[in-house]
Formats: C-alpha cells, structure tokens, sequence
C-alpha cells in the first residue's frame, strides 16, 4: 500500500539530503559490548553466539564445582 503524502514546508527543491551519512545519536547507539578475541581463540568459536554458549558452560562448572560456604577463585590455564 503505497501512499504519497505532500508537505507544506520551505525547503526549496535544489536541495538533496540522498548524500547525508546517517549517524546514530540517542541513548540505544551503545547497547554491544566489543572485546577481541586472540587469534586462536577465535579459530574455536566462529561468532558470538560460540562464545557466549562456551562462556555460560564455563560458568555452570565452576559454579557445580564450588560449594555455596566456599569460593575458589578461578585461574586461567597456561598453554606450554
């Protein structure tokens, strides 16, 4: 359904916006958060959606692994 409208305005025609950028101003413009991923890291999980199913895993054992009266604190693993 295709509707023209017509606008009462002073904008002459010689004008033309077609060429304007469109920049992203408000408050929902920052809603990701970006972090890089070292290379090899990136060669196991291919998107977003990896990392985030591998992260909340991770998180499942460590909490199945720590009791609720103690935490162990979490070390990363040194490849040699």
């Amino acid at each position: 359904m295709s509707q023209t409208f017509e606008m009462d305005d002073e904008l002459l025609p010689e004008y033309d916006f077609t060429q304007l950028p469109v920049v992203a101003r408000g408050q929902g413009r920052k809603l990701s958060t970006s972090i890089h991923l070292d290379p090899d890291v990136a060669a196991i999980f291919p998107d977003s959606g990896a990392v985030n199913e591998g992260l909340r895993l991770l998180m499942r054992l460590i909490k199945q692994q720590s009791s609720p009266q103690e935490t162990k604190p979490v070390t990363a693993l040194k490849e040699e």
